[in-house]
Parts: C-alpha cells; structure tokens; sequence
C-alpha cells in the first residue's frame, strides 16, 4: 500500500459527524466559573448560618443580617451549581426532565426566600424590628432546599457521551458499508466479466 492510498475506515474517522465532537466539547470556562461561585456561595452560608466558626457570632438567636447572608450565599450556590449543570447540556438539546428541574432549582429558591423572611413580607409572627429565625422557618427553608436538590438532580445529565458516540460511529460505518457495498453489486451488474464494449 502506497503512502497516497489510505484505509477506508481512516477516511471514515476524519469523515465524522462534527455534531457529535460537539457533543463532547464542555463549555470549560462556564464550569470553572460555576464551580467558583459555588464554593463562594457555601462559604457566604456558613458565614450567615454559622457565624461562629468566623468567631463572629454576636447573638443568640439568628436575626435579619445573618438571614439575609445566607439567602444571598444560598443563591449564589444555586447559580453556581446550575451553571455547572446546564454546561454539561448540548445547546438546545435538553431533556423535559432537565428543563422541570430548572424550574424545580428556581421555584425552592423562592420558597427559600419567602419562608426565611416571612417577618419582612409581614407573613410571620414577629413584627419589625423583631426579626429571628424562627422553627416554622427553619421548617420552610427545608421545604425550599429540598425542592432545590430534587431539581438539581433532575438537571444531571446522566448518559455517557462517550458511549452514545461510539453507538453512532458504529451506525455511521455500517451505514456506509451497506452504500458501498451496494454501489459495488450495481457496478458489477453493469459490467459483467468478460464482456466487451462495441467500437463507438
């Protein structure tokens, strides 16, 4: 075999789908950044659930500051954690339980919010400025976070990429066997051995 000549199921590999190198290709600066802001985020909750590992723990009971620290650190992990998620998903090619799921993340974080400041919005017992975190609340952030981790593993993407490409590489090859084989069968019936083509 000579160096121009090269083997069929090379051409067929250079020959690929570029949609399934695609498939495989990650959005790796989206992940990093999520991954960032996630660890931000579990770091902004602790300081707001339990300032005292900081040494900054100033009350009894957890009032409005420290409610509102841990919300916001607790969104920030929700953004984080779903844009780490969602980048493992193709453009557009998102399953319906992937897309109740994001739902799922956003609607606990509502439920997260309004349980947790339920004094603020006028919805608990305790008016202004007597403000505290309170067990009926402690209750409706389980709720929320809950929902939250339900939709977080809806959004996961469980397949391996790997192994689907590998299904439709095999598909493709034996796809483009059978065309050539056919070509080759019609190629001989036009042209049986032996027979010779009349002078023009």
């Amino acid at each position: 075999m000579t160096k121009d000549q090269s083997h069929p199921h090379d051409s067929s590999k250079n020959n690929s789908d570029p949609s399934q190198e695609m498939d495989l290709t990650y959005p790796k600066r989206t992940i990093r950044i999520g991954l960032a802001l996630t660890i931000l985020g579990y770091l902004l909750f602790l300081l707001g659930a339990r300032p005292s590992l900081f040494n900054l723990d100033r009350s009894r009971v957890i009032g409005f500051v420290q409610i509102s620290v841990f919300l916001v650190g607790l969104g920030i992990i929700t953004i984080g954690s779903y844009l780490t998620l969602n980048a493992l998903w193709p453009e557009g090619n998102k399953t319906i339980a992937a897309d109740i799921g994001s739902r799922l993340i956003s609607t606990g974080y509502v439920i997260c919010v309004f349980t947790a400041m339920a004094d603020i919005f006028g919805l608990g017992s305790h008016p202004l400025p007597e403000v505290y975190f309170g067990p009926l609340q402690a209750q409706g952030m389980m709720i929320g976070m809950a929902t939250i981790g339900i939709g977080f593993l809806l959004l996961i993407r469980y397949k391996r990429p790997e192994l689907h490409k590998k299904k439709d590489m095999d598909k493709q090859l034996s796809k483009n066997a059978e065309e050539n084989k056919g070509e080759t069968l019609e190629h001989i019936n036009l042209n049986p051995v032996g027979t010779t083509h009349p002078p023009q």
